[in-house]
């Protein structure tokens, strides 16, 4: 009966708050971030950009894995977090083309540690 009452007195107390709803921008005026925008998850990659800019956007150095001057593909370790004991490290592939950033692929392979 008591858990009653309360409920009863919260939906009453609730009814009287107004609603907190976002108000649509003005025309021509700042607009909000796309969903995409506000992501945790965005590479701040670009297509076009040279190795010292990609090394500069992800925060990371550049390890080089093969490929001739200006065509050459490059390793990064990108930390994702991970419990307060194990931090995560993806790998991250840069593949350059005359010496621009033509594509990336990420490898979330199995971890060794646990074969």
């Amino acid at each position: 009966m008591k858990t009653l009452a309360v409920a009863v007195w919260l939906v009453i107390a609730g009814a009287s708050v107004p609603a907190g709803a976002q108000h649509l921008p003005p025309t021509g005026g700042p607009y909000p971030p796309s969903f995409t925008a506000t992501l945790s998850n965005n590479t701040p990659l670009a297509f076009g950009m040279d190795a010292e800019q990609a090394s500069r956007a992800l925060g990371t150095p550049l390890n080089y894995v093969s490929g001739r001057p200006g065509n050459e593909i490059y390793l990064t370790f990108r930390n994702v977090g991970g419990s307060g004991l194990f931090f995560i490290k993806d790998r991250l592939y840069l593949q350059f083309r005359k010496g621009r950033l033509a594509g990336w692929k990420g490898d979330w392979g199995h971890n060794w540690m646990w074969q």
